[in-house]
């Protein structure tokens, strides 16, 4: 274990590249740096006390992710008995504690959170979720999200990323999102999925219409995701059509403020209230398992 801002900590080294990680706090990627320059944003000032609220790493969304609704009121679902059960916004994983095995090389690790009586109320089904990350080399990480059933009725769940992309935010205008051929849609007021929208497959991170908004692929994911960022001469491609893969349904993009130094691209399974709506919902018989997986590979733009 390695100590960061007074916390025990893994750490995960290939060459010039350094993964932060806390299996305590969540399963939290704190931080991703190369060049002991920062590409996953974590602040110097993490309130440690509630980490899952810190802005920053990467917080793990499952069972659901967002918001979900019941009669106007957020962090609640109903089941289909008609049950109403509370679950706060982006499930309870970021919150709780996870296993943690390093991998024999040292490159990665797998982590682990299973039911428990911390999650059955608000969740009644047996899982078992884990969080992969590698470093493939110094430039490349590798991460997947496996969920497994291991109970004895289907599984309801959709579950994503929430990666923290460092940014200072007078770049923005500068830096441009370029993604395959998508929709745009967003949560309305009354938690419902707003019409499709014809989308771009290029955008300045300034434009105010992609300001937590969901991009849903026309068609498959069939070409990466990038960060285009010259003022930190740096790309960053996000591949979400690995091999094994089980499909992605849509990118959200969203920050926080207009002087916040981050911007946050994430791939969903899902999307908001999608235990209602239906969108992306998935489900998983019992005995089931399947993985999520995605390459965040970082180049010097020449």
């Amino acid at each position: 274990m390695a100590t960061f801002q007074n916390q025990d900590i893994l750490e995960i080294t290939q060459g010039a590249s350094l993964l932060r990680i806390a299996p305590q706090a969540g399963g939290r990627l704190l931080s991703w740096d190369i060049d002991e320059e920062q590409v996953i944003y974590w602040p110097d000032d993490a309130d440690w006390s509630q980490p899952a609220k810190v802005r920053g790493g990467n917080p793990l969304l499952f069972p659901f992710l967002a918001r979900h609704f019941v009669d106007g009121q957020i962090g609640r679902w109903r089941d289909a008995e008609g049950v109403v059960r509370d679950l706060p916004m982006h499930g309870f994983a970021r919150d709780l504690p996870f296993a943690a095995e390093l991998d024999a090389a040292g490159g990665g690790v797998t982590m682990t959170l299973t039911d428990s009586d911390a999650t059955r109320t608000a969740y009644p089904f047996g899982f078992r979720f884990e969080a992969t990350y590698r470093l493939a080399d110094a430039h490349t990480l590798d991460v997947a999200l496996t969920t497994t059933n291991t109970g004895d009725a289907p599984l309801p769940y959709y579950a994503g990323h929430h990666f923290y992309f460092a940014l200072p935010h007078t770049q923005r205008g500068e830096t441009t999102l370029e993604l395959p051929p998508t929709q745009r849609r967003h949560q309305l007021a009354d938690a419902s999925i707003s019409a499709a929208e014809p989308g771009e497959t290029r955008y300045t991170l300034d434009d105010g219409r992609i300001l937590d908004r969901f991009h849903l692929p026309e068609g498959t994911l069939d070409r990466p995701v990038r960060i285009i960022a010259p003022g930190l001469n740096r790309t960053i491609t996000i591949d979400l059509q690995r091999p094994g893969s089980i499909p992605w349904y849509a990118v959200t993009t969203w920050t926080l403020a207009p002087e916040s130094d981050f911007y946050c691209v994430e791939p969903w399974l899902g999307l908001p209230d999608a235990i209602h709506n239906g969108f992306g919902l998935r489900w998983l018989a019992p005995g089931a398992t399947e993985t999520a997986a995605l390459r965040i590979s970082v180049a010097a733009d020449t």
